[in-house]
């Protein structure tokens, strides 16, 4: 399962559209994004103003359990009339929290206020929790007069998921967490017992009834979209008694996207806060997408003269750590990982990233490329191999300058195939090759490229 957080505004649109599509609920959320770069909030204005189509048309357009028509969704984004109708609350939707405690949330602010606010933001860099990141997009939406707050979240766990309430919502949460409410839903379960929740929670029954409607509505939006966390910090009712969210966290899992695409409203997936990557990185992030496999690339130190091309998330963390526990984590260049048994190609384009990389910043010094891992229990060792020494042919020239070496350490399917290929390359391009099989340490070539660098 891969969790990938998601904009509030996003998150926002799937509770509203869905829970609209499973429960018949109508959540009174309205949203808009103003981006950097993107039409501005004066400009968000006018567009709704010179749209003419008639919205209490399209509001009413059939839902279906399978997701919703493309004229739906494309309503949702244009109508942005209530932008002129209300006071509005803006705050950076960056994946950052405590933005109340930081002073970013602007409460009752007019539509003129609400756009300076922006502008004076909107591509500016901020530091957050020690991390210093650009401020691209900012959420805005009506200003709720309130004054009951309340914490409600749902996240997975190895039982099934973990559902959370209680009647102290608001940016003191975690110092009344004592008050909060909560019940384990086993897997494949639906929410019934949800006494559970609000037992000797304060709450008026006419208020409880709605809250107890929202949550099992919830619930069954979580289930259905493949969520794995879910929390509103504060919730709260309108002066129409009905249930909102005024600020709101979500994840999902990346893996069932192929099921729920149309569901998601072809959400897009944002980087975390402060996140910046080269070029090379967003090669290999393209690649890991459009493939089966797995093919992750991680820059530390560009000029460090320890590169890594490690088979399998574990065996590569294992890699680094040692690197690191032997003292010479100063030297270590990169973070890189396949696994899956990627196709020839992609292990091929994969490798050619990383050489590239290595063989960038000739210093006369040496330097060592770990091609290490556990043992397979289905991947083809000679076939993986095919794509690395193919790179490796096509850098043999520049692998000769930098001085580099190469330590492999392999098991697993065909891996007697694999590593004499590798040794025989070696002795084919000139460039020191040195392999070891499932007999060795997994970690026993760090040692010896240490000692060649020391050398």
């Amino acid at each position: 399962m891969a969790r990938k957080k998601i904009r509030e505004y996003d998150a926002k649109r799937l509770l509203a559209w869905n829970l609209k599509r499973l429960q018949g609920i109508r959540v009174p959320i309205q949203v808009a994004q103003v981006t950097y770069g993107g039409p501005s909030l004066s400009q968000l204005v006018e567009s709704t103003c010179d749209n003419n189509e008639s919205k209490e048309e399209l509001v009413e357009l059939p839902v279906h359990q399978n997701g919703f028509g493309d004229n739906q969704i494309e309503w949702w984004d244009k109508d942005k009339s209530w932008l002129l109708e209300n006071k509005l609350v803006v705050k950076p939707d960056m994946l950052f929290g405590k933005r109340g405690k930081s002073n970013l949330v602007k409460l009752n602010l007019s539509l003129d206020e609400a756009s300076k606010t922006i502008e004076s933001l909107l591509g500016t860099s901020l530091e957050v929790g020690g991390i210093t990141g650009r401020i691209t997009h900012f959420i805005v939406e009506p200003f709720v007069e309130h004054d009951a707050e309340f914490y409600f979240s749902i996240q997975s766990c190895r039982e099934g998921n973990l559902v959370s309430f209680g009647c102290c919502g608001g940016i003191d949460i975690e110092e009344n967490w004592n008050k909060v409410k909560q019940m384990v839903v086993p897997a494949g379960e639906a929410l019934t017992d949800i006494d559970t929740l609000f037992i000797e929670q304060d709450i008026d029954a006419g208020v409880r009834e709605r809250l107890e409607e929202f949550v099992r509505g919830c619930y069954m939006v979580f289930e259905d979209l493949d969520m794995t966390f879910l929390e509103m910090n504060p919730l709260t009712l309108n002066d129409n008694n009905q249930v909102i969210p005024l600020d709101m966290r979500c994840e999902l899992d990346t893996y069932a996207m192929f099921k729920n695409q149309k569901k998601w409203l072809d959400i897009e997936f944002p980087e975390s806060w402060g996140a910046q990557f080269t070029e090379e990185e967003r090669f290999v992030r393209s690649l890991d997408e459009k493939s089966g496999a797995s093919l992750k690339l991680s820059l530390i130190h560009p000029k460090g003269h320890i590169w890594t091309m490690v088979a399998g998330g574990g065996a590569s963390v294992i890699y680094a750590d040692t690197v690191v526990d032997l003292g010479m984590g100063d030297e270590l260049a990169n973070y890189a990982e396949y696994s899956g048994n990627p196709k020839e190609e992609e292990t091929y384009l994969f490798a050619r990233t990383i050489l590239d990389l290595a063989t960038r910043y000739p210093d006369g010094k040496k330097r060592a490329l770990l091609v290490g891992g556990g043992v397979a229990n289905f991947t083809d060792i000679a076939a993986t191999f095919a794509g690395i020494i193919q790179a490796l042919k096509d850098f043999h020239g520049k692998l000769q300058l930098v001085k580099m070496k190469v330590f492999v350490r392999r098991g697993g399917p065909n891996y007697e195939t694999g590593l004499r290929l590798m040794e025989e390359l070696g002795e084919e391009l000139e460039i020191p090759i040195e392999v070891y099989g499932p007999d060795s340490n997994m970690t026993c070539i760090v040692k010896e490229a240490i000692e060649w660098i020391k050398s």
